[in-house]
């Protein structure tokens, strides 16, 4: 008999602590992430609101002929809030200057579904901030298949992996040309050779 997979309950349980998405005015998620710290330490909810991040990642520009890194939003108009969905930090967060909602609220007063899981620690180990480290069977050189993403079901050589992110650099063949793409450790496969 396979093995069913867990299913999350519909139903939030206000005691857990789960991540949720805040929509923001573009442009304005780090003034509402101090905007949100400020009120935590003011309003006394440590207890059910954790950590805020406004998911980034490096980028690399080409300035004056200058390599520059800077930090790219992979979510532009969206905060990740990690906090306990009591009525009372629901009630701050929906009222902090500069959020607009939840994420996955229908509205009338109903409370927003988290992120599961597994797409939370995705988006975590792009940031480098993941505790769990994936396992690989494969290293620079081999061939794999993208699982998921828009390169779904292509294969690809591995040019370089970055065990602190968990991502690999995979060259994909795209309109005739080989092309480096970042993908996570995660959403590769191993294939064999023949």
């Amino acid at each position: 008999m396979a093995e069913e997979k867990k299913i999350n309950p519909v139903i939030d349980d206000e005691h857990e602590k789960r991540w949720y998405v805040v929509n923001t005015y573009s442009g304005h998620e780090n003034r509402v992430k101090d905007n949100l710290e400020k009120r935590l330490e003011t309003m006394g909810i440590q207890e059910q609101l954790f950590r805020i991040l406004v998911a980034e990642e490096p980028e690399i520009e080409i300035k004056n002929g200058k390599q520059v890194e800077k930090m790219r939003n992979m979510f532009p108009g969206y905060v990740f809030v990690e906090m306990k969905m009591t009525d009372e930090a629901w009630y701050v967060v929906r009222n902090t200057p500069g959020v607009t909602g939840f994420i996955g609220s229908s509205g009338g007063g109903a409370k927003p579904f988290p992120v599961s899981p597994d797409e939370m620690e995705s988006i975590l180990r792009r940031m480098g901030q993941s505790d769990k480290k994936v396992v690989v069977d494969f290293q620079v050189g081999d061939t794999v298949r993208i699982q998921t993403g828009p390169f779904s079901g292509m294969t690809g050589r591995i040019s370089a992996m970055n065990d602190q992110t968990q991502i690999a650099s995979v060259m994909t063949l795209l309109f005739g040309r080989e092309t480096p793409t970042d993908i996570a450790y995660n959403d590769l496969q191993r294939v064999e050779e023949e």
